[in-house]
């Protein structure tokens, strides 16, 4: 029942800067099934071997005031480095920060964007997910032809297959937007990213049943695993058990192991008074299968002018192996 759910193909796209628009890039059509696509991929997307891909994802608050102020300061962070970012993952983009994102010089340059096409995924609700992807590691097959093969770091684009979002089990209308890539190890076989904002506070019963549908898309068949990330609102004690209970690698714990204390991997509540008894949490998380962790750590936010902080959640920078 909550396996198998309807699935909205969606778009990746490119600024075209002689028509200074946003083009949708050649895709495959996400409901065909896995198992049924070529696995006569351009010749390096199958001989490419290991590469390295680096990961920030960030919770950057939508009800805050001055949201589009506080989220070009949060993008200058990620720019910042020390390395650029191969994937960016947002979570609470509000319509405003869509557009920001959307007409930012350093996106059109150097990103490959969901939800440029249009504005489907935040009508009916206050904020969605974006991901943007490096350009320069990033490609279509289906565009080889123009672009030709190699470009990226490493020596190889890494090939995009399809985009799609599938709403899951929700109070919220929440749903995981997933990127699909070819898994450089195993021919016709894929890779996904899933970029997740799970319900808030005392829906912790349809986190369950959201990370069993998350879990599920990384087990399909011609899937080869993938990199579950964002806002996955771990509140309560049983939510920390959902990704052994799924057989997942949660990041922080394989390479830091400690997840309490001030070396615990808190995203949320760091540097700030709480009140009603609350302590920082670990609510945001980067978790995967198949897939190697290599470094993973907490980018804090700053101060818009002396009070406000950037976002009341603190990102994620991961790097890890394909």
């Amino acid at each position: 029942m909550f396996l198998s759910r309807p699935r909205n193909g969606r778009a990746l796209s490119a600024f075209d800067h002689a028509s200074r628009r946003w083009a949708a890039i050649p895709l495959r059509d996400p409901h065909d099934p896995v198992t049924q696509r070529p696995s006569s991929l351009p010749a390096d997307a199958r001989t490419v071997g290991k590469q390295t891909l680096s990961l920030t994802s960030w919770n950057i608050q939508a009800c805050q005031s001055r949201a589009v102020a506080r989220s070009e300061l949060i993008l200058d962070h990620i720019f910042k480095g020390p390395k650029f970012p191969d994937i960016i993952f947002l979570q609470e983009v509000a319509s405003s920060v869509r557009q920001f994102l959307l007409s930012d010089p350093r996106v059109r340059s150097s990103f490959l964007t969901t939800d440029a096409e249009d504005d489907t995924s935040f009508k009916g609700v206050p904020f969605a997910t974006m991901t943007l992807l490096s350009s320069k590691r990033f490609g279509s097959p289906l565009l080889a032809e123009e672009k030709g093969e190699g470009e990226g770091e490493g020596g190889s684009n890494i090939v995009l297959d399809s985009v799609f979002r599938t709403r899951l089990p929700s109070r919220y209308k929440r749903d995981a937007l997933c990127v699909n890539i070819a898994a450089p190890a195993v021919p016709g076989a894929i890779l996904r990213l899933l970029n997740v904002h799970l319900d808030s506070l005392d829906s912790q019963f349809r986190r369950v049943l959201q990370m069993r549908v998350l879990a599920g898309l990384l087990r399909e068949p011609g899937c080869s695993g993938g990199i579950i990330a964002g806002d996955f609102n771990a509140i309560f004690p049983k939510d920390q058990t959902l990704v052994d209970k799924h057989e997942l690698v949660d990041a922080w714990v394989a390479l830091h192991g400690s997840t309490t204390g001030p070396d615990g991997g808190a995203t949320w509540g760091v540097g700030v008074e709480l009140e009603d008894g609350l302590k920082p949490g670990r609510l945001d998380k980067v978790v995967m299968l198949g897939l190697q962790p290599d470094e993973i750590e907490v980018l804090q936010p700053g101060l818009l002018g002396s009070y406000t902080p950037w976002s009341d959640h603190c990102g994620l920078r991961c790097t890890f192996t394909i």
